[in-house]
Order: C-alpha cells, then structure tokens, then sequence
C-alpha cells in the first residue's frame, strides 16, 4: 500500500518558506561572487613602458641604423579565490624615418643592410590567467618564462620584441629552500614577431635547492619543434652559484655542465657544456673570471641554446648566436661598478673553437662597454657599445646603443 501525505496550509507555507530562503541564498552566493570578481576587476592595476633606442652597426660589408619605439601596454586584475588574469600587448615602430635595417624573418630590407633584430609589430605580449596560494604558482596562456641565468631558457628582454611562449607552467616551493618548476610549450614566440615563431612540444623541468653557501639546479629540457618531422634537441643538466665572504670581501663562484642529444631523421649529435666563474666583490668594483665552452661533436654540431636569453652570453655584438659546428670556448674578464648614481661594466672576451681544425682555430675577441643609470619616477637612460675583432673569416662588428625608458 502505498502512503499519500497530505500537506496542510501551516506545512504549505514552511515549504514555500524554504524554498525561497534557498532561492535566495542562491541569489545571494551569486550575487557575492559576481561582486568578488567585479570588485577583482577594480582591484587591477595597468602598465606602460616605454622604451625608446638607437642602435647603430657597422660592419665589414655593411652598416644599419635603426630608431625604434617599443611600447609595452598591460593590465592585471586582482585575486579572486586565488585566481588573476593578466594581459599585454606589445608594439615597436620606426622613428623618424631611421630604419635602415635589415630584419630577415619578415623580409625587411632584405640584404641591404646588416641586421637589427627590431621589426615593427604589434602582439600579444602576454595573456595568460593565473592560480597562486602559499606555495604553488600555475599559469595557463602566452607568458614569459625565465629560468636561472637566462642561459637555456630567457625572455630575451634586450630586443624591443622579447620572447614569450604559449602554455602551461607551474611553480611548486614546498619550503624557503626548494623550488620545482615546470613548462610545457605549445608556441615559442620569437623576437622576430609573428614570422619566426614557432609551435613545439618542448617540457621545461628546473629545480633548485638554496643551501648557506649556494643554489644548487637541476635541469631538463626536452625541446621539439612541432612540424611534423621526427627531432629532439634535450639537455640535462646542473649548476652551483653562490658566495661567501672573507673579511670585507665578498668572494664568488659559480660552476655549471650540462650534456645534450640532437636528433632527426638524418643526424644525432651529442655535445657537452661547461662553465667556471669566480670573482671578487670590493666595496666600489666587482671582477669576474669566466669560463664557458660550449662543446662540438667532432667540429659537425655546436652545442645549442635556442630559448635563452643570448645577448647575454658570449658578447654584445651577437656574433656567436648560433653556435659555430666547431662549438665555442669563452674566456671573459668582467670589471664591473658605480659611477654618479649608475652603474657601469666592461668585459673582455677571448674566443676559441672548442674542436680546432687548420681553417678554424681563433675565433676572434671582444670588448663590451656599457652604463645604465635609473632616475626616480620610473625613467632610465644608458649607452653601451660592442667592438669585435673577428678571426677565421668572421668581419669585424661594431656596435652602439643609446636609448631611454620610462614605466608606470
């Protein structure tokens, strides 16, 4: 038999009753986190940075000179639920006429002049939405990745089109002293604005330990470019960098080697990496004494850094951007300090083929010169200048840069 329950008017009522304090409870959480958000979106701050630069080359065979304009457009909202957004849009433009320069990727200026790698163009900086808490950071979208020194996995933020990659990354520190990171790219995208970049299916494992006398890293990246063909470019490796003090000295020293795989369908190289640094820390002047190799596999394949940040390593005047077959030893001394509220920098560079053969041997030298001073308010101005000697039929290279900045 089956029970029927009646409800009376006083049970109606209790019912309706319910029923609209859930509606409106409903209602109410909604409206809250409609209002969280908005109030998100308040909560935000915008972004502009502007950086205006003169870059002048002069070569054996041919001269540039290029004034460019690079804005930097951003906005980031606040935290809901420890969730944000954030995005910027980025564009370089020629001043004043003075582009003559040559950018190869997009096809500007093709063979007329020697290369500025600072197209006009207008992207997507960055886009990205982000969860942050105590100890965990995960970003989803194009954002800039920067790993250690720079030296396997950088922004490239010198050139006016710096590099961000589509993805995912996230940063896990369980405690002060450890952090885990890893990316997985979809998109690298180059300097060259959208006509050198680049899908791929790379990972980007790094982690680092701080102990009282350094950071020790460890690293794995596994890059492939995504175009249907069968490669592999992958490094392991590691790194210590630290410093200690000896009376009223402060004493540096770093150490790194990492080993690398590259393969397709029709080669597999396989090259080492190395690098020593020591130095001293005074009260006015730092001095540094590096060495770097990047390894050959028998003067066919030079040992390769397609992500990092390369303006910064083996001298200003870019000469050594892809890694010559015979590979590169790097011996610099760098003397660094303050001047009138700024600081300034002059490196010597000694550069050797890591496999020598009777063509290839002496690669030529370097000497970098640069001072850079910040002003209250967010504005900046520097000079820096590159002269390269070259060797085993490399031009000699001289470059120049003049430039200001302003953020707010």
């Amino acid at each position: 038999m089956i029970a029927h329950t009646k409800l009376n008017n006083k049970n109606k009522s209790k019912l309706a009753l319910m029923i609209g304090l859930l509606c409106a409870g409903a209602s109410i959480g909604q409206v809250q986190a409609e209002q969280s958000i908005t109030q998100a979106l308040k909560d935000g701050t915008a972004a502009v940075d502007l950086r205006l630069r003169y870059e002048n080359v002069e070569q054996d065979t041919n001269d540039a000179n290029a004034l460019t304009l690079r804005t930097l457009l951003g906005y980031t909202t606040g935290s809901f639920k420890g969730f944000s957004a954030k995005i910027e849009v980025e564009d370089t433009r020629i001043v004043l006429g003075e582009g003559d320069y040559t950018v190869g990727p997009s096809g500007y200026n093709l063979g007329q002049y020697s290369v500025i790698a600072d197209p006009e163009h207008t992207e997507l900086d960055q886009g990205y939405v982000q969860y942050q808490n105590e100890n965990l950071t995960a970003r989803f979208g194009r954002q800039v990745i920067a790993m250690d020194s720079h030296r396997f996995v950088g922004h490239v933020g010198w050139r006016q089109d710096r590099q961000t990659f589509d993805g995912v990354s996230v940063k896990y520190a369980p405690s002060k002293a450890l952090t885990l990171n890893y990316a997985y790219l979809t998109q690298r995208n180059r300097i060259f604005g959208e006509d050198a970049d680049l899908d791929s299916k790379d990972h980007l494992i790094n982690a680092s330990y701080k102990t009282s006398v350094g950071t020790f890293v460890g690293y794995s990246y596994l890059l492939e470019v995504d175009n249907e063909t069968d490669n592999s470019l992958d490094t392991y490796g590691v790194s210590f960098n630290g410093s200690g003090k000896l009376a009223d000295t402060t004493i540096l020293y770093g150490a790194e080697y990492a080993t690398q795989s590259s393969e397709t369908d029709t080669t597999d190289f396989d090259a080492d990496y190395l690098m020593l640094e020591a130095g001293v820390k005074l009260s006015a002047v730092t001095v540094k004494l590096g060495y770097e190799s990047l390894g050959s596999d028998d003067g066919q394949y030079g040992f390769s850094t397609p992500l990092a940040t390369l303006h910064k390593f083996n001298g200003w005047a870019d000469m050594f951007l892809n890694t010559p077959a015979q590979g590169l030893v790097d011996v610099n001394v760098t003397v660094a300090g303050k001047l009138a509220g700024g600081g300034w920098s002059v490196v010597y560079h000694d550069f050797s083929a890591d496999e020598e053969s009777d063509a290839i041997d002496d690669l030529g030298s370097e000497i970098d010169v640069s001072y850079v001073r910040k002003f209250t308010g967010g504005y900046a101005a520097g000079i820096k200048y590159a002269a390269y000697s070259g060797d085993s039929g490399i031009q000699d290279t001289d470059k120049f840069w003049l430039w200001g900045s302003a953020s707010f």
